[in-house]
Formats: structure tokens, C-alpha cells, sequence
């Protein structure tokens, strides 16, 4: 059974299964991305590479109808110390669940290996976003409550750069095992390169999907605790236009409905 409710600016719904949330999802995603299209000539979109965003990113692959050559894709953080063609590499996860599968009008990845530091890769990839600010970004949540790879407790509402050097928390770095990327910890690099947060509340959309019983706990910190950095999933609630879509597993464990 579905629900809607809303807590502060962020409208959240909820849906029996995991099927049924990447459906609602999915037509919400397509919605938004005619209504921008109508307005301007060309949109700029960001989406999150992670198990939890391939069943709404599969049904969204089936969208004939959009104008994807007037598009542009970013995605939001990329490991640093993979080679190339690592599978983990987000930018390959991308390439294999969505960039391959539409014609988009350009496609922009964080690609650490063709740069002589990460920093000179985040500089670059900053100056691509400058260059064509976001209209859009699909993102998920961290089990630790991170958007991208902003974890608490280095995730900063207040940071100057938008693309910046991070190291991965312990947490983040084991759900990584968990979500099945890496065979063990030890696998899972202990740094990257991500958009920073005040750079993804830029865009004027955003749509967030977490299902499962493991983003649970993050859930329910987001949308029932305090808007704070050691939850950085939380500031998703005063911005003007995000969308949190969850199914029964990751329901919050406080229902907030009636507030």
C-alpha cells in the first residue's frame, strides 16, 4: 500500500515493495525530466551509481519518449587507486546500468586515473559542473546517512568547493562489502572523489531513492532527528523540490505522517 507525507520541504513516498517504489519513481523521474525539457534546451542531470538505484534506473532506460540528446549526465563520485576497467568503478557501473543504454547529449565521468592527482581531477570536474549547473540529481542514502561519499563525520553543510577529495569512513567502506561490490573490506579503496553536498542541494530537483532494510536505520535518522551534519542525509529536508521514495523495508521506524 502506498503513502505520501512530508516532513518540513521534503515530500516522501512510500510503497509496499521495492517494485512497486522503483515504478513510482521511475514515472516521477521521467515526469521531471519532460517538465525541464519543456522549459529549457538543454537539462543537466546527476545520477548515484548503487544496487539500490538499479531497478528505477532499469525502468527508466525504457523512456523513448525523452529527449535524451538534449541531456547531459554526470554521475557524483568515483573511487580513487581502481584501475580503469575495475567493475566497482562507478563510472563503469553507470556505463553498464544507464549511459550505454541512452543516447545522451554528452556524458561527464570522474576518472581519477587521467589526471595527475585527485585533486586535479575534482578541480576539473568542478569546472564541468560550473559549466552546466544541475537541474536534477538522483541520489541514495548511505547506511551512515552520507549523500555521495559526504560522510559524517568530515560531511560539511557549509563547504566552498564543489568537488573535493574525501576519506571513506569505515561504515561507508563496509557497505560497500555488503551491497556485494567488493569481496572484503580490504578490497574497498580508502578514498575518492565526490561532489560535495551544498554542490548537489544546487540542483533544482532531486530525487532520493532508498529502498531495503539496511538504509533503515538511516531513514529514520533523516527524517525523525535533527537537520545535522552527522546525518548528512537529513539537510534533503529544507530544500524546495526533493523527493525521498522508500518501500516497507527501509520505512522509517517513527512514522512522522500525521505531523
Amino acid at each position: 500500500m502506498s503513502s505520501s507525507w512530508q516532513v518540513d520541504r521534503l515530500v516522501i513516498r512510500s510503497e509496499a515493495s521495492r517494485s512497486d517504489m522503483a515504478k513510482t519513481a521511475s514515472l516521477d523521474l521521467a515526469a521531471t525530466l519532460h517538465q525541464l525539457l519543456a522549459a529549457k534546451d538543454r537539462v543537466s542531470v546527476m545520477f548515484a551509481a548503487a544496487p539500490s538505484q538499479q531497478d528505477t534506473l532499469a525502468l527508466l532506460c525504457r523512456e523513448k519518449a525523452i529527449d535524451w540528446s538534449r541531456i547531459t549526465a554526470f554521475h557524483m563520485d568515483e573511487y580513487i587507486g581502481l584501475e580503469a576497467g575495475h567493475m566497482a568503478r562507478f563510472a563503469n557501473w553507470l556505463d553498464r546500468y544507464l549511459f550505454s543504454h541512452l543516447p545522451f547529449g554528452a556524458v561527464h565521468r570522474i576518472e581519477p586515473h587521467r589526471f595527475a592527482s585527485p585533486e586535479a581531477c575534482a578541480t576539473d570536474y568542478a569546472c564541468r559542473l560550473a559549466a552546466e549547473p544541475l537541474d536534477l540529481v538522483c541520489l541514495g542514502v548511505g547506511i551512515n546517512g552520507h549523500l555521495a561519499f559526504n560522510d559524517p563525520p568530515e560531511a560539511r553543510f557549509d563547504e566552498k568547493e564543489a568537488v573535493k577529495v574525501v576519506t571513506l569512513a569505515q561504515d561507508c567502506r563496509a557497505q560497500q562489502v555488503e551491497d556485494e561490490c567488493f569481496a572484503q573490506l580490504t578490497d574497498v579503496p580508502q578514498r575518492a572523489i565526490t561532489v560535495t553536498i551544498p554542490a548537489l542541494l544546487a540542483a533544482t530537483s532531486m530525487i532520493c531513492i532508498v529502498p531495503g532494510a539496511l538504509k533503515k536505520e538511516a531513514v529514520t535518522r533523516m527524517l525523525t532527528g535533527p537537520v545535522t551534519e552527522d546525518c548528512p542525509a537529513s539537510i534533503l529536508r529544507t530544500h524546495n523540490q526533493a523527493r525521498l521514495y522508500i518501500d516497507s523495508d527501509s520505512m522509517p521506524d517513527v512514522d512522522r505522517r500525521a505531523a
